[in-house]
């Protein structure tokens, strides 16, 4: 088996679990189903997803989304490997959730997958956190608060277009390892599209068609992210945490911190005594 799956935390209706999966270019994909209602955070790798509502290519940041009795087929003909926080809900447990949310008509999701999205970004790296540091009682409140801001965003979610090419998946999935490997340190534009043999401009329109933002975006909540789960997860200098996921100055982050994530870096660590 190409994948191992542990389960962190579950409740009356509920789990959550940690996917690792080791499959490479070349491993033939096989058909699975999902069981309950699927909600999983991608945290690591890209990687194609096809299911009855339609075909995605998920990359870090990004939401994947299953309905009970659906068939899917995950593949990794762009790159090798992913890890995804994956949450599951019984029929039960998400319809309650529906009839609290504003906006949302109908229990089921309409698509395969949702971008990454900025008022996502604090509570996935709170469950990143959780999963490094054990601290399976926190997934109870946030299994319940992404499921909840899951289903909103769904429901006001438009239609997906056109499903990108295999060839702009490969690319994009390209870019995406690049910015992984390399976010500490400066990324233009121009040394990602040479990354992936296009023009600047034709991979800034592809990258924003198959992840859901512009390389920029994707960079900086790359950024952002790691230092939200190392804010939670440990006592380091919040100087040090900056200066480690890329940023130059200590302004600059605590600026763009809370424009992201809403609070300051000294606020959003202090909530963590909050989540025990």
């Amino acid at each position: 088996m190409t994948t191992t799956e542990k389960k962190l935390a579950s409740g009356p209706g509920w789990q959550v679990s940690d996917v690792i999966c080791t499959a490479k270019a070349g491993d033939k994909p096989f058909e699975e189903q999902h069981r309950s209602f699927c909600v999983a955070a991608v945290t690591r790798g890209t990687f194609r997803y096809r299911t009855r509502q339609g075909t995605a290519m998920l990359a870090p940041g990004a939401i994947l989304l299953g309905n009970p009795g659906t068939c899917y087929e995950c593949g990794h003909e762009h790159g090798a490997g992913d890890r995804c926080l994956s949450f599951h809900f019984a029929p039960a447990y998400m319809e309650r959730i529906v009839v609290d949310v504003r906006g949302a008509k109908r229990l089921g999701f309409s698509g395969p997958r949702l971008p990454p999205l900025p008022f996502l970004t604090p509570l996935l790296a709170q469950a990143e956190a959780a999963r490094e540091t054990s601290d399976s009682d926190a997934f109870e409140e946030l299994g319940l608060r992404i499921a909840g801001a899951v289903v909103a965003a769904a429901a006001d979610s438009s239609k997906a277009g056109r499903t990108p090419s295999r060839r702009d998946q490969k690319r994009v999935a390209e870019a995406v390892r690049l910015v992984e490997l390399n976010a500490d340190r400066p990324l233009s534009l121009t040394e990602l599209a040479d990354g992936t043999a296009t023009s600047p401009y034709h991979f800034l329109r592809t990258f924003r068609h198959v992840a859901g933002m512009t390389p920029y975006q994707f960079l900086l909540r790359t950024r952002l992210h790691r230092a939200a789960v190392r804010l939670r997860a440990s006592d380091e200098a919040i100087s040090t945490i900056a200066f480690d996921a890329g940023f130059n100055d200590l302004s600059t982050f605590n600026r763009r911190f809370r424009r992201e994530i809403g609070k300051t870096p000294s606020a959003y660590r202090a909530g963590r005594s909050g989540m025990r």
